[in-house]
């Protein structure tokens, strides 16, 4: 092993428990702070041509790398955080414009179908019906042959309407018995 390896092997390992108490202090997520800490160990590997062999100076600069570090972190979660807010207000939109769209109920009996079937047939009608991609596309999706979905979509689709089918059956049936009246 090259002797500026092993240098830079040994101020990482020195400095780790140092790096790893910093970003703790610094997130949320314990979790996030070892991932952040295993990130600078790893840039810091990447770049170990670049740091300096004195010991304080190669401390300054894993701390160096860990700031940029975590600045990349906050900035992402910032991005993360507006991306879900955009996405939430897209769903309550469109979780309204269902619900305007079927006040029957059958929006949320097409649901109760769809997660009754296993998650492949469930993700393959979804991608089709509320996605609005074609078999092909969603094969591309889903890394098959498009025969295979073809099949598969028709399977699930039986499925479904079956499903759906049985509830009708059964809220028949329930209205029926609802409308008898026994007398005492």
């Amino acid at each position: 092993m090259h002797s500026l390896d092993a240098s830079a092997r040994d101020a990482i390992r020195r400095h780790q428990s140092a790096l790893l108490a910093y970003f703790t202090y610094r997130v949320v997520n314990v979790e996030d702070a070892a991932d952040l800490c295993s990130e600078t160990a790893l840039v810091a590997w990447r770049r170990r041509r670049t740091m300096p062999t004195p010991d304080d100076e190669a401390k300054r600069w894993l701390y160096g790398v860990a700031r940029n570090i975590l600045l990349n972190h906050r900035r992402a979660a910032r991005r993360r955080s507006k991306l879900v807010e955009v996405l939430r207000t897209e769903l309550k939109r469109a979780d309204t414009i269902a619900v305007a769209e079927s006040s029957d109920g059958a929006q949320h009996e097409v649901r109760a179908a769809l997660e009754s079937l296993p998650a492949p047939q469930s993700e393959l009608l979804k991608l089709i019906h509320w996605d609005g991609l074609t078999i092909a596309d969603a094969a591309a999706v889903l890394g098959l042959n498009a025969s295979t979905v073809r099949s598969r979509y028709a399977v699930a689709k039986a499925a479904v309407e079956a499903e759906l089918s049985a509830s009708e059956d059964e809220a028949f049936l329930d209205n029926r018995h609802h409308g008898i009246h026994l007398v005492d």
